[in-house]
């Protein structure tokens, strides 16, 4: 038989604590003409932008923040409605190696919170007269290898 060298406190905890909206905004400036000129294609202006912070020993802040501008194609690119959202949760993070953390929270954090930023966004449009607004899923493990490319290259 084979040693275990790790005890239950050492080994490593990745947990969701608690999600939050920490800011919210749903606009729709072109009401109500908008909704007689509504285009089926609509184009996307897509803003992504993540961020986190420490909070305490074992606990951090990861956020995602998206900005959507919803245009119509079909009248001069008029604005049918943008969405933002701030949406944050706390994430237990303990025993887990430092060379693995950046990841974890560039790549883990937000796939796992990434599902309900999508709901609210989609529920927003939908309760702003809109069909749901779905965001496309997002590749975060390929926006964290092609930030660390670029940070190598520059």
């Amino acid at each position: 038989m084979s040693e275990q060298n790790a005890t239950p406190d050492d080994m490593p905890v990745f947990r969701m604590q608690k999600m939050y909206i920490k800011d919210l905004s749903f606009e729709s400036p072109n009401a109500p003409g908008i909704f007689l000129a509504r285009n089926q294609e609509p184009k996307v202006d897509f803003n992504l932008k993540l961020s986190n912070q420490k909070v305490d020993d074992d606990h951090y802040e990861v956020t995602i923040n998206i900005t959507a501008k919803v245009l119509d194609q079909k009248s001069d690119e008029s604005v049918m409605f943008i969405v933002e959202v701030e949406h944050a949760a706390v994430f237990l993070l303990k025993n887990i190696p430092a060379e693995h953390m950046e990841r974890v929270m560039a790549v883990d954090c937000p796939l796992m919170l990434f599902p309900f930023t999508r709901q609210i966004a989609s529920q927003m449009s939908v309760d702003g007269g809109f069909m749901p607004f779905l965001m496309e899923p997002i590749n975060f493990v390929a926006l964290y290898e092609n930030a660390q490319r670029e940070q190598k290259d520059s």
